[in-house]
This record gives C-alpha cells, sequence and structure tokens, in this order.
C-alpha cells in the first residue's frame, strides 16, 4: 500500500517558500511544489515571487523568478521544458507531450501557452507543469503506476461548477492505467470559507451541485468541494492531502486577488523526474 501523502512547508536559505511532498519524489522521482510569494526579485505589487505574465510584471523578472524555483527545486536544467497555460476559468484539460515542451516558459517567448486550458495533464519525464493563482484552487493529481501520470488543476469557482477537476480526474486515469482509487490528490493554498462570500446565486448553483458541502454559513468552500467531489468520483478520501491555509487570511505570504486587488500570482507545479 502507498503511503498517505503529506503536504510539508519548505523554507531555503534564500526566502523562498513552497509546500511539497518528499516521500513522493523519493520514491516515484515525482516532484510537486506549492510555492509561496517570497523569494523571488519582482517589486511590489507582484513582490516576490510572482510566476505570471500577465498581471503587469517585467517578463524577464517573471522569466527570473520562474529559474530561480526551478533550480530551488533541483530542475534548473528544465526551465526551457516548462508548460503554462492561458488560464481562463474554464473545464478544458490538456494532454501534453514532448511536442509540447517549452510552450509559455519564457514569459513573451516564441512558444506560446497552451490556450484556454485549466488543467494540463502529462506522461512524459522532464516536463514540468505550472499553473498560476491569487485565491482559487491549487490542484495536483499524481498516478504513479502502472504508468506515472500527473495534472496540475487552475480550480476556480466557474471551473469547478464546469468540472475541471473530475475531467482532469478522468484523463490521468486513463493515461495512467488506473482506478479513481490509485490517484493521489494535493490541494494547495486557496482562500477558504472563513473569506469566500459570494452571491447567493452561486452558493445556490453549487448546493444543487455538489450538496451541503460547497457553502458555510453563506459563504463557498471550494476546497472542501474540489476533494468531497472527488471522493465522489472514487479517489480515496485517505490519498487527499490539503494544505488547509487561507490566501486571503495570510496575503502575507500568498497572493490573493481578494485581499490586493492588483498582485502576482503564486505557483503549482508537478514533474516526473528521470529515476535510474
Amino acid at each position: 500500500m502507498r503511503p498517505r501523502p503529506l503536504l510539508v512547508r519548505c523554507v531555503c536559505a534564500d526566502g523562498l517558500a513552497y509546500s511539497t511532498d518528499e516521500d513522493l519524489f523519493a520514491r516515484s522521482g515525482i516532484r510537486i511544489a506549492f510555492t509561496e510569494r517570497s523569494g523571488g526579485v519582482s517589486d511590489p505589487p507582484c513582490d516576490s515571487l510572482n510566476l505570471a505574465t500577465h498581471v503587469g510584471d517585467d517578463p524577464g523578472v517573471v522569466d527570473e523568478n520562474r529559474k530561480i524555483l526551478l533550480r530551488t527545486l533541483g530542475l534548473g536544467e528544465l526551465a526551457d521544458s516548462l508548460v503554462t497555460a492561458s488560464q481562463v476559468h474554464g473545464a478544458a484539460v490538456a494532454f501534453v507531450g514532448p511536442s509540447d515542451a517549452g510552450r509559455g516558459a519564457r514569459a513573451g517567448g516564441a512558444s506560446q501557452p497552451l490556450a484556454d486550458i485549466d488543467a494540463i495533464v502529462t506522461s512524459s519525464p522532464e516536463i514540468p507543469l505550472l499553473m498560476v493563482y491569487a485565491d482559487c484552487v491549487p490542484v495536483i493529481l499524481i498516478a504513479e503506476e502502472p504508468l506515472p501520470v500527473i495534472a496540475v488543476i487552475h480550480a476556480g469557482w466557474r471551473g469547478v461548477l464546469a468540472g475541471v477537476h473530475t475531467s482532469a480526474l478522468d484523463q490521468v486515469c486513463l493515461r495512467a492505467g488506473c482506478t479513481p482509487g490509485g490517484v493521489s490528490v494535493y490541494i494547495g493554498p486557496h482562500i477558504g470559507p472563513c473569506c469566500y462570500t459570494v452571491g447567493d446565486e452561486i452558493i445556490s448553483h453549487f448546493c444543487n451541485t455538489f450538496g451541503t458541502i460547497a457553502a458555510v454559513e453563506g459563504r463557498l468552500d471550494l476546497g472542501r468541494t474540489v476533494a468531497e467531489s472527488l471522493v465522489r468520483q472514487g479517489v480515496s478520501a485517505k490519498y487527499v492531502a490539503d494544505s488547509d491555509e487561507c490566501t486571503f487570511d495570510h496575503a502575507d505570504r500568498f497572493f490573493s486577488y481578494r485581499a490586493s486587488r492588483v498582485t502576482g500570482r503564486h505557483g503549482a507545479l508537478a514533474v516526473i523526474t528521470k529515476v535510474e
């Protein structure tokens, strides 16, 4: 039986902070990371490890931040193979292979990011997948066998209602040749129900779709909704790891659109490294 997923916060000497599962990496060679906002070179209001190209930050600075992150994770040689997407709060899932390596790796580079995609899936080694966030739910799905497959998902409320997370789970299971019970789920920092006020119509849509798990005293519990709906699809609850940190409450550590409006984006990254 595989170990339960576990997210542990790491802080490097240069101030870069991220959460990861070292046991997963030691066991399978799959590296994951949920970043915080420290340790980069961006100026306010994107200070300092902004990983997004669409928030008005200097493109060269964004490229340097991505390089810093990859170097810190021991993946510096994969900087030009990074794959990103232009996220639209939708439900489209892209499966990528070697020919896609480098899509959107550099801000303003010749190779454009995947268009209108909110979940990326791959079974190819040495292609880091990156999505960016500022309150939405970062989700990483991992299937270790029979074939290693990873997915990185940007789960905003529109995407969750449209099923982006469950569509990505279907793709992971299909490509890995496993059932949902063979998939581990990692949920990164996101806005919590303590702070996520939305309109009554949105709450109604969520409760009609997902039941009472979706709301807490009139506030949206997006992380729990993602987790519970994946469990309903067959993922084992013991293989769901949730950082359970609210980005709005901790806007000093994470980027939060609701707290700051004009701000950067932290990231969720996953890669299958080659294991000799």
